[in-house]
């Protein structure tokens, strides 16, 4: 999908035409999440579906530094690769845009991928995996008026609630602060909140239990002077049902790293869009970098699960 020249031309431009970068995000065609055209109509991109459902491809983790996927250590390390199946996974119909970093969002405009498609800027990427401060999340990304000024379709926040961090305290707030700035722009905010433990040397952990995740869900639903404009991104647990009933927020599910245990994730996804706010799928490595190398035929299903076979 991406050939080594193009790629070639890319690393060119950042030398010889560095705006370049700024101005293919900032003036490409756009779209609203809804399924509606934005500027620039007529392109020959496929139409999108106005169901009110997205299915949006995640690629914000290399900022964090999250490079593994399974037993590979580096596996999103190259650049070329990772552009190539995004590249490969937007290609697929019913596929709506993607949630990433600049840099990202940036190549990908710039290779035209993002005409008509949704983008949304990841904002707090500071607290990086492993580091003895990951729960003091502070904005390293975008913030509020770069993901307007860039022409972006929406920001995402990591708000993982651990009992013990101060630094939790920290990044509530800011949380808090970003979603009110973004809701008075008109700009979604999607809000991914996890909740945390650290074991005895101090590192955090995912808590998977169901009644931390619902805790969690409440107090993001919370966030801001407004909620008009929040969307919730969140893991699909067996009992997301219950978890999807303590808010009325859109919510787009989460796929992790589930290696041979696809179909697993599949079924999870099938169950937890009969919620009627769970509105679509935000996976990542999970349709990226999958066990067989099929890109397109793992996206394909999962943009199935949320669109339907199409019109």
């Amino acid at each position: 999908m991406l050939d080594r020249s193009t790629y070639g031309a890319l690393c060119e431009a950042r030398v010889f035409e560095p705006a370049s970068l700024q101005r293919a995000l900032r003036d490409r065609r756009r779209r609203t999440p809804q399924g509606g055209s934005g500027t620039h109509d007529g392109s020959s991109s496929p139409a999108p579906q106005q169901d009110g459902n997205l299915m949006i491809l995640a690629a914000d983790h290399t900022a964090r530094g999250m490079l593994a996927v399974g037993k590979d250590p580096l596996a999103v390390a190259n650049r070329y690769t990772l552009l190539d199946n995004l590249m490969r996974g937007l290609s697929v119909p019913g596929v709506d845009g993607v949630m990433a970093s600049a840099d990202i969002l940036e190549e990908l405009a710039w290779l035209g991928a993002l005409e008509g498609r949704i983008a949304i800027g990841t904002i707090n990427r500071g607290g990086l995996k492993g580091a003895l401060w990951e729960l003091d999340d502070r904005i390293t990304a975008y913030d509020p008026d770069h993901i307007a000024s860039a022409g972006l379709d929406g920001g995402k926040l990591l708000l993982r609630i651990e009992f013990t961090d101060p630094g939790v305290a920290r990044t509530i707030e800011m949380c808090g602060a970003v979603t009110t700035k973004l809701a008075d722009q008109g700009i979604a905010c999607m809000i991914e909140p996890l909740p945390y433990l650290k074991d005895e040397s101090g590192r955090a952990h995912l808590d998977t239990r169901d009644e931390e995740l619902i805790r969690a869900v409440a107090i993001a639903s919370g966030l801001g002077s407004s909620s008009a404009f929040t969307w919730l991104k969140i893991p699909a647990t067996p009992r997301i049902a219950e978890v999807a009933a303590a808010t009325t927020m859109p919510i787009l599910l989460l796929g992790g790293d589930p290696g041979e245990q696809w179909q697993d994730v599949v079924d999870g996804w099938e169950r937890a869009m009969r919620e009627p706010n769970v509105r679509g799928l935000i996976p990542g490595r999970a349709l990226l970098y999958p066990h067989d190398g099929d890109v397109e035929g793992i996206v394909a299903t999962a943009a199935r699960i949320v669109h339907g076979d199409g019109p």
